[in-house]
């Protein structure tokens, strides 16, 4: 072994264990919100996430739960240690690769490596990957449970196993290293497919390695062929051969009468057959290029055998299966994705678009008793062609997604968008917002971790800047130092060594700003995507690596001695990843960070025995999923997804049993909510001879009997309507106080009829089942909403829920003030100051981002709600018992006091906690202050954030001047007139 390769091998590790023990130091323990928790309960017990599933993180998550030895509270940090571990190894691989890579920048012939140019490459391979160690983005992927770390690093091995396959002088040996890199990308498609999008940068490296005098056509050609290669594993392997078996079931069982897989088992055998005759032939023959082909898709196949798991499991009907694709039909919608639609990428509407038709497209088959059905119809809607275009960016007519549209375009309301426009939105806020924004975060430094935060320059670490923004340990100024690097580095090589500069260009562009293009995002996202395009900021850690070597190149021209040259420019390019790793480390270290498991314990602690609760997006419900599934925690609350339940498989996962929780009563039987059907959306058409609202349990039977007088015919298909803009459902008041469940404080309220108003034109399928649940059910059952599902639905039930803690009861007691919520305050006053949990909300070092505040805030507004109820009942103490332990909980230094909290200043006044108030009035008042004095100063023209700190100061004031505290409320007066009269 030489000196190099010795040398580069143990610094790799040393970087390697650098990087696990920085991401072992700052993991998560436990469940992170958004996807983590599915994905920790999912390999837990090989269940199936939503699609297109990630089967080999999976399997790989399963096997690093068994090291929590029983101990279902460590199963999370043990599968969350997967991606500690692949982001590790991807540091590893990108060390190699830039010592690799900079040994053809300096021009070095491998094997004759000078002492200097070893311990040159070495700084610059750890000034590089140290760099990405400590990046904004890639950090977060490596301290939780989600497949990005993964993805990351097969990209990682990929790319360097490309290198190293171009030192081979053997031809054999080559085939080899190709065989590998195709048998990983086989594996990363059952973790994620962005891997895929490195080809192009691969086939780049294949040509310069067998042309040494490279021709634009050489170029064109193997970067087409790496084109089809993608399109052949995303199209033709992966829903491909799935899609060609299921048609092939399809003849064999409808035409042929054969039993329901005999197709599959014909298509598998017809491939396998043929793969095996071509591999016999190649080597008969001496096709070398068709027998590495062939090898190379035969390991493509065998890594994207994990997607067998998902077939498998399904099949056992495991609590968590999302989409049910136990069948051969279902599994290829599940790899289409076909739940969540399409995107136009080179031809198609703009927002403003007419739908001028809708055309019936492909059958939609399910399995039938003896042989396939149809269920359905995929539909194709036609929008009008003069408002259509090529390669679409404003496109969607979402009601939010519309009004951003016309902000980034500067288009008034009823102007429609031209092909400029649509344009301008993909620079301005797609390839710039949406990516160069992020790129900046991880190389000039990030303003805060709020929503829409932007980037920072130099300048700004010399701005004073209110301390509410100061605080924000997310706001972190890498004074651009690794941006500056990174560019000084990527010069440096197109000057050196330009056609690797083309590979790594080529890999910066395919994982950054292509696939912005191809993704085609909509104006609007519920969270950041900056972890989405990690691939482009590894590619420019490798620019980075680089920048060491061009200050050395300099610095050499002046100091003579070359040890010192190395050492200088290695302890100046090093500041780079230290300033990072200094300014990220509290906004990364996730040590201590309990909430999102807790909130999750807190929701379901909010509900009676045997309850059912509806929830709304990811974090209402993978939280929830993940401590049932793992920790076992009340299991016999039964969780639905509101938006699941528009499906015919989720609600055939609701009829049975789990766990705890016993099947849902529903009086429909499949045929009255399977997809296709007459109930996926029924219009309110109003019925002249329907005079005032319809009885609940008469819709629902006629809907039962399919009764022609609610069928409302179309050219395409039938569906049925609802005849009324208002129903009622008669309470037996008698029934319903045996159960005993109706609280003594509400007991005044209970309704003999429930009279429920619809909201918008007209119900979904999930509205009809809740209101079938609610009439079959009759009251035996606790049914809860969350704050997303009550909002959600279409029909108005605010008016007869309780909050009995973090959920909402739904109970036959009308509520005479709309505007406001009834509260169970026996029920919500246990489970808040007994039954919740708080982990880490005390500890100051504790980072809690944006969404994680944002559900303490959700928190502690509950705290609010029932300290004022108790207040209106005359429980003083226990209502200011109820405050001081929402302060207690939830400190201002872990959790700062938002708007909302203003409230509390007139409750804790009335209380006779004035001091108390004064420090909530103080803070709250005093950060509105500097932020109002902020905006004017820098004439800041956010007119929603001058609103909302206008109202604090005065709601401040009106509450001291409620509470006859005169002096206070004239101080935040004047603040206000100061402040409304600068900026007005």
């Amino acid at each position: 072994m030489t000196d190099f390769k010795k040398i580069n091998n143990i610094s790799g590790w040393i970087v390697f264990a650098f990087s696990a023990i920085v991401y072992l130091l700052t993991v998560e323990p436990t469940a992170s919100y958004w996807d983590c928790g599915e994905f920790i309960a999912t390999s837990y017990k090989l269940e199936v996430s939503h699609p297109p599933g990630a089967p080999f993180f999976m399997l790989i998550g399963r096997m690093f739960s068994f090291l929590a030895f029983g101990d279902v509270e460590q199963v999370a940090y043990w599968i969350n240690m997967v991606s500690v571990l692949s982001s590790a190894f991807t540091i590893l691989f990108l060390f190699w690769t830039v010592t690799l890579l900079g040994r053809k920048v300096l021009g070095i012939v491998p094997g004759k490596e000078t002492k200097e140019q070893i311990a040159l490459l070495m700084g610059a391979a750890a000034v590089g990957s140290l760099a990405y160690t400590f990046s904004d983005s890639f950090w977060f992927s490596a301290v939780e449970a989600e497949v990005y770390a993964m993805s990351s690093f097969f990209t990682a091995f990929v790319f360097w196993a490309i290198l190293k396959w171009e030192l081979i002088p053997d031809e054999a040996s080559r085939n080899r290293w190709l065989i590998l890199i195709a048998y990983m990308m086989g594996l990363s498609i059952g973790a994620h497919l962005l891997n895929l999008v490195t080809i192009p940068a691969l086939a780049l490296i294949v040509y310069f390695r067998r042309h040494s005098e490279p021709e634009p056509w050489g170029i064109i050609k193997y970067l087409a062929g790496s084109g089809a290669i993608i399109l052949i594993i995303m199209i033709g392997i992966i829903p491909g051969f799935p899609s060609l078996a299921s048609n092939i079931d399809i003849l064999f069982v409808n035409s042929f009468g054969l039993p329901f897989g005999s197709g599959v088992i014909f298509f598998a055998t017809l491939v396998l057959g043929a793969i095996i005759y071509g591999i016999q032939y190649s080597i008969k023959h001496q096709k070398v290029t068709l027998n590495t082909a062939l090898i190379s898709l035969v390991f493509i196949l065998i890594g994207y055998s994990s997607y067998a798991v998902i077939l498998i499991r399904s099949n056992y009907n495991p609590p968590i299966n999302e989409n049910s694709p136990d069948d051969i039909m279902s599994y290829v919608r599940y790899l289409k994705r076909e739940q969540y639609g399409n995107r136009p990428l080179f031809y198609g509407q703009y927002f403003t678009a007419e739908l001028v038709d809708q055309k019936k497209g492909d059958p939609v088959y399910n399995m039938g008793e003896e042989k396939y059905e149809i269920t359905d119809y995929q539909f194709e809607q036609v929008y009008d062609p003069k408002e259509s275009t090529i390669l679409p960016r404003a496109y969607s007519s979402a009601g939010n997604h519309v009004q951003r549209y016309r902000d980034v375009m500067g288009l008034k309301p009823g102007e429609k968008p031209n092909f400029v426009d649509n344009i301008q939105f993909m620079l301005v806020h797609q390839l710039g917002h949406m990516y160069m924004r992020y790129f900046m975060w991880n190389f000039a430094g990030r303003a805060s971790d709020i929503q829409d935060a932007d980037w920072l320059s130099i300048n700004d670490a010399f701005r004073e800047v209110p301390s509410e923004l100061e605080a924000n340990k997310a706001r972190n100024n890498y004074f651009m130092l690794p941006l500056i690097l990174g560019i000084i580095g990527l010069f440096f090589q197109a000057n050196r060594d330009p056609k690797n500069f083309a590979v790594v260009a080529a890999l910066f562009f395919l994982t950054g700003a292509a696939l912005v293009l191809y993704l085609n995002s909509p104006p609007v996202e519920p969270r950041e995507r900056d972890y989405i395009y990690a691939g482009s900021y590894y590619a420019y850690a490798i620019w980075l690596g680089f920048g060491v070597l061009a200050i050395y190149s300099f610095l050499i021209k002046y100091v003579k001695n070359n040890l010192a040259a190395i050492g200088i420019a290695v302890a100046l390019s090093m500041t780079a990843p230290i300033i990072m790793a200094a300014e990220n480390w509290d906004d990364h270290d996730r040590s201590d960070r309990y909430f999102s498991v807790d909130s999750a314990k807190n929701f379901l602690a909010s509900c009676a025995p045997n309850a059912i609760l509806f929830t709304g997006g990811d974090n209402d419900t993978f939280p929830l999923w993940y401590v049932q599934e793992v920790e076992g925690f009340r299991t016999d609350v039964r969780v639905i997804v509101l938006s699941y339940f528009n499906t015919d498989w989720y609600i055939n996962q609701m009829r049975r049993n789990t766990y705890d929780s016993e099947p849902l009563p529903f009086s429909f039987d499949e045929k009255h909510y399977l997809q296709g059907g007459l109930n996926d959306y029924l219009p309110i058409i109003e019925n002249p001879g329907v005079k005032g609202p319809i009885n609940v349990r008469q819709f629902l039977k006629l809907i039962r009997d399919e009764h022609p007088a609610l069928k409302i015919p179309t050219s395409i298909s039938a569906y049925n309507s609802v005849p009324a803009k208002s129903m009622f459902l008669n309470i037996d008041t008698a029934d319903v106080l045996a159960k005993g469940f109706i609280p003594n404080n509400l007991s005044p309220l209970l309704v003999d009829r429930m009279d429920i108003n619809l909201k918008g034109n007209g119900l979904e399928k999930k509205d009809l089942m809740i209101l079938d649940l609610i009439a079959t059910n009759n009251w035996e059952r606790p049914i809860y909403l969350n704050n997303t599902s009550l909002a959600s639905v279409n029909m108005d039930l605010r008016p007869y829920v309780a909050q009995e803690g973090n959920a909402y009861r739904l109970m036959p007691v009308r509520n005479p003030d709309p505007s406001d919520l009834l509260v169970n305050t026996e029920v919500m006053y246990d489970n808040l100051m007994n039954n919740f949990h708080w982990r880490g909300l005390q500890n100051p070092d504790t980072y809690n981002s944006d969404d994680y505040r944002n559900f303490s805030l959700n928190h502690r507004a509950s705290f609010f709600h029932l300290a004022e109820a108790l207040y209106f009942e005359g429980e003083f103490e226990k209502s200011k018992e109820v405050m001081l332990e929402s302060l207690r909980v939830m400190p201002d230094e872990v959790i700062p006091y938002d708007h909302f909290v203003v409230q509390y200043v007139n409750l804790l006044l009335r209380l006779d906690e004035q001091e108390v108030a004064d420090d909530i009035a103080q803070k709250t008042g005093g950060r509105s202050d500097e932020m109002l004095t902020y905006y004017a100063d820098n004439g800041v023209s956010n007119s929603y954030e001058i609103q909302r700190n206008l109202l604090t100061l005065s709601e401040i004031a009106r509450a001291y001047k409620s509470n006859r505290v005169n002096e206070k409320a004239e101080e935040y007066e004047q603040l206000f007139r100061k402040h409304y009269g600068s900026l007005n």
